[in-house]
């Protein structure tokens, strides 16, 4: 694993890095495999990077966007991290509806909408049972807990080896998320942090020793590149 750790004066030039580093992988994986995948987040933070990503002109049919968690609500919701990818993103570039894959929500069953996501994952991806695919591509964030997409301390999605997509767990609400070894598999994971109240979970994941089932980003370590890009407000947990 590549580990690259910036510090960013302030919000916007943590997005102008992040769009500079996303732009590459982009160009990247369709030099080399003729399509794009990746994985977005939710949260606010992301939001001016999809913004800054729909202005760009890209080969939009050779790029598949999916989600690494998902609030399970509707995907007209306001909560909702397909919605807020979409009113940034993806509603104002010409990417084909079907290089969009956003996790189901729909079935009134959190763990069937999982496992009918972790069949398109392997259909498309061309995988078989127990292999996990390598995306070319993960936003993350991390919340002030140390949580991750939606792998939140303590809970049992964490413990999950042997599937691609599982269920999460906020507070007794239902969440879809991709596991840890399938954010593992990744060829390059992004995290986006900005903000002071970022610095107690932080100073936990980047301690030499603490319980990953506590600190769940903790368990995030990619097979490819891991970059981890905060501003100044958030870094100060690291320097």
């Amino acid at each position: 694993m590549k580990k690259v750790v910036e510090v960013l004066a302030n919000r916007e030039q943590l997005i102008d890095r992040s769009l500079e580093i996303v732009l590459s992988k982009i160009s990247e994986a369709i030099a080399e495999r003729g399509l794009c995948t990746i994985a977005a987040a939710g949260g606010s933070t992301p939001e001016p990077l999809y913004r800054a990503i729909a202005a760009q002109d890209l080969p939009w049919d050779k790029i598949h966007v999916f989600w690494g968690d998902e609030r399970y609500v509707p995907p007209e919701h306001p909560d909702s991290n397909q919605k807020m990818a979409r009113l940034a993103w993806l509603d104002r570039v010409n990417i084909p509806a079907s290089n969009i894959h956003p996790m189901p929500t729909d079935a009134g069953d959190p763990a069937a909408d999982a496992a009918a996501h972790q069949a398109e994952l392997q259909q498309f991806f061309k995988v078989s049972e127990g292999e996990f695919p390598a995306f070319d591509i993960i936003l993350l964030g991390i919340g002030d807990d140390a949580h991750t997409a939606s792998l939140f301390p303590g809970t049992a999605a964490l413990e999950v080896r042997d599937a691609l997509v599982t269920v999460g767990n906020k507070d007794g609400q239902p969440r879809i998320t991709f596991t840890v070894p399938l954010i593992n598999q990744a060829r390059c994971v992004i995290f986006m942090v900005a903000g002071a109240s970022k610095q107690p979970a932080l100073a936990q994941i980047f301690a030499p020793a603490a319980d990953e089932m506590t600190y769940p980003a903790r368990f995030v370590q990619p097979k490819g590149e891991l970059w981890w890009l905060l501003d100044s407000a958030a870094g100060a947990a690291v320097k």
